[in-house]
């Protein structure tokens, strides 16, 4: 299943919302250069997070190969600053596409209930849970984790405590053929989370890369438990008002 949109308006510019995503996307062009090598390779072993090397769990002069005949080679010391930047790298064109789009259609009702100040500093608290949450799954790992997915899990968790009845259209894929439905926001961002716990439990075993699903989990779990302290209740409330004379507007007219 992959959303499309929602039905839930905004009352305000989702100027954080469109900031994050142009950071990331000139994160992409400029520094990670379009994902050619060997600027993605670069990006990924100076900007990504990797978790045995941030606990102090590896030696000096550890390789960790990224395909093509590229490889990190660890200097052994920890770069905290990782923690933030990993949020901004991506591995790959649907790797950012992916992450962008969810932020774009989730984000942007969830800094409406903040403003744009709270959310920014929400979403870079949701990332920071998120990279810990994949650290503590496997410390010792050397694999470099990239991507905005952390932090737009916990996006994801506030939009699902704020606006769990909120309608999204999805487009779901059933062998060759492909459909699109309209489910409550709470159906599709449940199944989301349940996927990732599903994936995570498999990975605690081993030590290869691939999604982290424990960023995901972490993530999601920090949005459902900050986002209390995050949102204002009168612009949570002017929201659902609109919408609900918006889905009024849209039934009278069928």
């Amino acid at each position: 299943m992959f959303p499309l949109r929602d039905e839930n308006p905004t009352l305000h510019t989702s100027f954080a919302t469109f900031l994050i995503i142009g950071i990331n996307v000139a994160a992409w062009v400029f520094i990670q250069g379009l994902g050619f090598s060997p600027a993605l390779a670069k990006s990924i072993c100076h900007y990504g997070m990797i978790p045995g090397e941030l606990l102090g769990r590896l030696p000096e002069g550890v390789r960790v190969p990224l395909g093509s005949g590229l490889a990190c080679v660890l200097d052994g010391t920890p770069n905290w600053k990782s923690i933030i930047t990993s949020m901004f790298m991506h591995g790959g064109w649907f790797h950012i596409i992916g992450n962008m789009w969810f932020l774009a259609v989730f984000g942007d009702n969830v800094e409406d209930a903040m403003g744009s100040v709270r959310f920014t500093a929400f979403y870079l608290l949701c990332g920071i849970a998120a990279a810990a949450a994949q650290a503590a799954s496997n410390p010792a790992s050397p694999i470099p984790m990239v991507g905005a997915s952390g932090a737009i899990g916990g996006v994801m968790g506030a939009y699902a405590v704020l606006f769990p009845r909120a309608p999204v259209h999805l487009l779901v894929f059933i062998g060759f053929f492909f459909t699109r439905i309209v489910v409550p926001a709470f159906v599709v961002l449940g199944y989301w989370f349940l996927l990732q716990v599903l994936g995570g439990l498999p990975a605690l075993e081993g030590t290869r890369g691939g999604v982290a699903f424990w960023a995901h989990i972490g993530g999601f779990l920090a949005g459902v438990i900050l986002v209390k302290m995050f949102c204002r209740s009168d612009r949570v409330e002017g929201c659902r008002r609109k919408r609900g004379r918006t889905q009024a507007l849209v039934r009278r007219m069928r």
